[in-house]
């Protein structure tokens, strides 16, 4: 096997092979990240809200019981959903962590729904996952129990192209629903999010789990 120490590498020839598959690699790569932040972009940008069983909120954080701005403008963006009678129902995904003093994701979005107008018979309230992958494994149990065919999906719009793959791989019809932004996002944040989600997206699709990641990146799962 050719290695960066053989005759063949230290030869021109050699040499040259290694260039050219390292520029075949880098535009792979290229190519590869290029399309994936397109998709990203591209979900982001566009509300595919129709009528359907359920609408899904994903977690983000909570402060003392309090929803995040981002948790904030999620279920806001749900709030209007139900209003308009896109579903009857509405699942709050998301736990919470030691820090967190007993309060979940779910749990505090389950109370701003009511404090907003929902019922509580018309809200399912999911409080164990701690990241993405694991809140649409339980809303795929959620979606198997209460027979729900067709979800509306809320979250961020740079989270939407990697939780509609994640969907579809648990046998889920979703339609993407973007919150709405929070006003100005310096490019540094922007950035952020996005590098996070092409990584993420990355390592989703070469089969990777990506929880540690998400840790890494975030300082804690989304």
């Amino acid at each position: 096997m050719t290695n960066a120490n053989s005759p063949e590498t230290k030869s021109p020839a050699g040499r040259r092979f290694l260039r050219w598959l390292l520029l075949i690699l880098l535009l792979v790569a290229v190519a590869w990240f290029g399309w994936v932040y397109r998709e990203i972009r591209f979900t982001a940008d566009i509300d595919n809200a129709q009528t359907a069983d359920a609408i899904a909120v994903f977690g983000a954080a909570e402060y003392a019981g309090r929803p995040s701005p981002v948790l904030h403008a999620r279920l806001d963006k749900a709030v209007a959903l139900y209003q308009r009678g896109i579903a009857p129902v509405v699942v709050t995904l998301g736990g919470g962590g030691d820090k967190d003093s007993g309060n979940t994701e779910g749990g505090v979005g389950r109370d701003y729904l009511l404090a907003n107008g929902v019922p509580y018979d018309k809200i399912i309230a999911e409080t164990e996952s701690f990241d993405t992958e694991q809140q649409v494994e339980k809303l795929a149990l959620i979606a198997e129990r209460e027979h729900f065919r067709h979800i509306v999906v809320v979250s961020d719009g740079t989270h939407l192209f990697r939780i509609a793959l994640l969907c579809r791989r648990a046998g889920l019809q979703v339609y993407t629903s973007p919150r709405a932004p929070l006003g100005h996002i310096d490019e540094l944040d922007e950035a952020q999010r996005i590098m996070h989600e092409m990584l993420s997206y990355t390592a989703l699709r070469f089969g990777l789990h990506a929880s540690w990641m998400h840790r890494w990146l975030n300082g804690r799962a989304d």
